[in-house]
């Protein structure tokens, strides 16, 4: 599997960085070629599934995902979001974990693992370059608010 880190400090506060990164169809306009319905009616919480379906025509599959740990920032700790991915072709599974940084920021950890099917192991390290690469741009876009 291809294992990935991202780490963020953006001037938010943690329940707006937490409302940026969760909010699940948002990452379909903020990673190419990707298109993300919510299966599960809202609000967000521990069960939500959601479908990321990136590629062109007859090339695009299917990334299913569900929540499986929902924790929202409080006074009592960080927030963290567990997804675990279901999909055909694309396994594993992310965090994103918003916690306290200095000077009042909110400091993001954006954990994940992936794995293709049928892709050897030996192309870990690419994918995981990619990966990093795609999902930092993204990361950096919803917590712009764009």
């Amino acid at each position: 599997m291809a294992f990935f880190q991202l780490e963020r400090t953006v001037p938010l506060s943690l329940d707006e960085a937490w409302r940026r990164l969760t909010e699940w169809s948002r990452h379909g306009d903020v990673v190419p070629l990707t298109r993300v319905d919510v299966l599960t009616p809202g609000p967000n919480r521990e069960g939500t599934v959601f479908v990321a379906r990136s590629g062109l025509g007859p090339f695009a599959f299917g990334d299913r995902m569900e929540v499986t740990v929902w924790q929202p920032p409080s006074d009592e700790g960080p927030g963290r979001c567990r997804l675990e991915k279901r999909g055909r072709v694309v396994l594993g599974w992310a965090e994103i974990e918003v916690r306290p940084g200095p000077g009042g920021r909110a400091r993001v950890l954006w954990r994940e693992e992936l794995r293709v099917r049928l892709l050897p192991s030996a192309f870990d390290p690419l994918l995981a370059a990619s990966a990093r690469s795609v999902f930092g741009r993204a990361a950096n876009r919803l917590l712009r608010g764009r």
